[in-house]
């Protein structure tokens, strides 16, 4: 996994050179995320909540007119969800998934006025980190830690849909949403990923 890492990296940072002579800016991203499961494996949940984390990573955008922009990234994002089920035997059985990927946006960006983009690609994950936790809020029997590593599938694929506003020619703010479209799990009814973002980045 660090070979795969180091080499989008390295990708990343050849195509600043090939484009340093063009309208190019590149630089690091760090944001929160609001994370959930969704589809219909959700459905037999009696609650589906949102689960509060992170992201980091590096960005690149070449502007090939003052209209039309794409913009590859490479982030970490700490993703998962939050189930809550009742009776078990009674009481509140909280289940938390914490799913970790290596994420590599390729988005396209339109420029609808000089500050602000509409932004829109799809996203390919790659699976770092897999862990469950149970929770019984009435005895600690029940309370267990697992590795999901096996369970989860190694890649992710969705579409980001969003807008980055440029508080300043080397700042920006972004806010985005991407809906998971493959299953998550290998042994469970398909469940997948949804991730709102919010992001604050600076350019070279």
């Amino acid at each position: 996994m660090r070979k795969i890492i180091l080499a989008l990296i390295c990708m990343l940072l050849t195509a600043s050179a090939a484009m340093a002579q063009k309208k190019f800016t590149f630089g690091p991203k760090v944001g929160v995320d609001l994370t959930h499961f969704w589809g219909s494996g959700t459905k037999f949940y009696e609650s589906n909540r949102v689960q509060l984390n992170y992201q980091v990573g590096v960005f690149a955008e070449y502007r090939a007119n003052n209209h039309f922009a794409i913009a590859p990234e490479v982030v970490f994002a700490s993703q998962g969800g939050i189930i809550k089920d009742y009776g078990i035997p009674s009481g509140i059985y909280k289940q938390t998934y914490t799913t970790n990927y290596i994420n590599v946006p390729l988005m396209l960006k339109l420029y609808v006025i000089k500050p602000l983009s509409i932004d829109f690609g799809p996203q390919v994950g790659f699976n770092v980190y897999s862990k469950y936790r149970g929770d019984w809020d009435l005895n600690d029997e029940y309370d267990k830690t697992y590795d999901r590593k096996k369970q989860t599938n190694t890649f992710d694929f969705g579409l980001g849909l969003g807008v980055t506003y440029n508080i300043a020619s080397d700042v920006f703010v972004q806010a985005r949403y991407t809906l998971g479209l493959t299953k998550i799990f290998k042994d469970e009814d398909p469940v997948k990923n949804g991730n709102a973002q919010i992001a604050i980045g600076y350019r070279f």
